[in-house]
């Protein structure tokens, strides 16, 4: 169980029928908030994550990350008695999330609209790959899958191919989502007193993320080029490659960075107003002779020269690191979670409260509070 500093959802319970990653990451954001989150598992086999990776200490990296602060018990939904005890803990429950395949639930009557007419105060949150109908209801819809279909990967990679983005994007996107209407939920009900049903579809959410290609699509007829680390309609905004190998990024947005750029970065006052590159379209029609006279700036300065004088003329920027880098990051904050294998550093928690930050809870092991879940919720002798 976790508690926090800022515990806005102190005494509420959560219980998560829940695997993988899009419905994990929603609950354990509502452990960082004080919630009691219950993951039911799987009799015997448990969350699958468990074993995508040894990486940490034996345990799995996306396990650890995504189920802090969690109580963990094996369930049988299957079984009448152990489908018993998950009603008896949805009797006192606030929150029911799942992410199972569409229509599993309601085979056996714990789907979410029967659950919220049996117990009316009830928040539940259904979490899939492609919604509840439409033709591709019942697709599988892995992270990849979706980073696909949503046509997320055109628009990524290099003009020699898509990409992936190299996270688990759509999963995490999908469980910030869930986050924030199971939050709006909550809020609706204490002005109610009625729950209410949140569904969220990892299809819909990238869909709506990429609402900018697909409008220029729409309306302009044209399609989103991949760029690599440039920008697709703002130049100079990309990654260049400095005297040591290493590379910068630069965001040049408006008419006072350009000029400033020119003076200060490319040493040349007068290209602020040359006519090739005088405003943002003039620069994107004449980008090729830009970027070399750009190149051969950046190629005369190693990184961090190159850093400290975009800093001191004001020009947005960043290098361009690797994970190592991020690991010893000067700007990194971390926290410390418990795991069946012992304590863990991970990213701290990004919303950032005047009260205090969270209070991690650990990791559980595979149903390591079913016995005493089992005691409270259980059929009394």
């Amino acid at each position: 169980m976790s508690g926090s500093h800022s515990s806005a959802l102190a005494g509420k319970l959560v219980v998560a029928l829940e695997q993988a990653v899009a419905a994990p990451f929603c609950s354990s954001r509502l452990a960082d908030a004080g919630a009691r989150v219950i993951k039911v598992e799987r009799k015997g086999a448990g969350d699958f994550a468990r074993a995508y990776d040894t990486a940490v200490n034996g345990e799995s990296a996306y396990f650890t990350w995504l189920n802090r602060g969690k109580e963990s018990i094996a369930l049988d939904i299957k079984d009448a008695e152990d489908r018993e005890i998950l009603l008896k803990m949805l009797e006192h429950a606030d929150v029911f999330i799942q992410n199972l395949l569409p229509g599993a639930l309601a085979k056996i009557g714990l789907d979410s609209a029967t659950l919220r007419e049996k117990f009316p105060r009830l928040v539940t949150c259904d979490i899939t790959g492609y919604g509840e109908d439409g033709p591709m209801k019942n697709a599988k819809a892995y992270d990849l899958l979706v980073q696909c279909e949503s046509g997320l990967a055109s628009v990524t990679g290099t003009p020699d191919g898509p990409g992936r983005v190299g996270v688990s994007v759509c999963d995490i996107a999908t469980g910030m989502t869930a986050h924030a209407g199971i939050c709006e939920a909550l809020v609706g009900r204490d002005q109610t007193g009625k729950g209410s049903g949140v569904s969220v579809a990892m299809f819909d959410v990238m869909a709506d993320w990429m609402a900018v290609p697909l409008l220029y699509h729409d309306y302009l007829g044209k399609e989103t080029p991949r760029v690599g680390l440039n920008h697709t309609v703002i130049c100079p905004y990309g990654a260049y490659e400095c005297g040591d190998g290493e590379q910068v990024v630069v965001a040049v947005q408006h008419s006072g960075e350009w000029d400033r750029f020119c003076t200060h970065i490319l040493g040349d006052a007068d290209l602020a107003t040359d006519p090739r590159f005088h405003d943002n379209t003039s620069r994107l029609n004449n980008k090729i002779a830009l970027e070399k006279i750009i190149k051969a700036e950046f190629a005369s300065h190693d990184r961090a020269a190159m850093l400290e004088r975009l800093n001191a003329a004001g020009i947005a920027s960043g290098a361009v690191n690797d994970v190592a880098s991020l690991s010893g990051h000067p700007q990194l904050d971390r926290s410390t979670i418990g795991t069946p294998s012992g304590e863990i550093n991970v990213p701290t928690p990004p919303i950032r409260r005047n009260s205090g930050a969270p209070i991690l809870g650990p990791s559980p092991a595979f149903d390591a509070d079913g016995t005493a879940i089992r005691a409270e919720f259980g059929p009394r002798s």
